[in-house]
């Protein structure tokens, strides 16, 4: 609701060639820590699905496989 009103509020005074500051300097500095988390958040579900996921898999199957083998040597 505040972005649509200071958007409407920017368009109406942009005919009239005032200048209106879109952000507040504390606006501006939340709206940057909110972009910086969610880059740190798509950086680390990168990491975690290109590296852990996939090291945890090769674990799991090799375990998976060392007890098929020991079951097969105990029959």
């Amino acid at each position: 609701m505040f972005v649509v009103a200071k958007l409407s509020q920017y368009l109406c005074n942009r005919s009239t060639k005032q200048t209106v500051l879109m952000f507040e300097f504390d606006q501006y500095l939340g709206f940057l820590a909110f972009l910086s988390i969610l880059t740190l958040g798509f950086w680390l579900m990168i990491f975690l699905i290109g590296f852990i996921v996939p090291y945890w898999l090769v674990g799991a199957l090799k375990e998976r496989f060392k007890e098929l083998r020991e079951a097969k040597k105990a029959k």
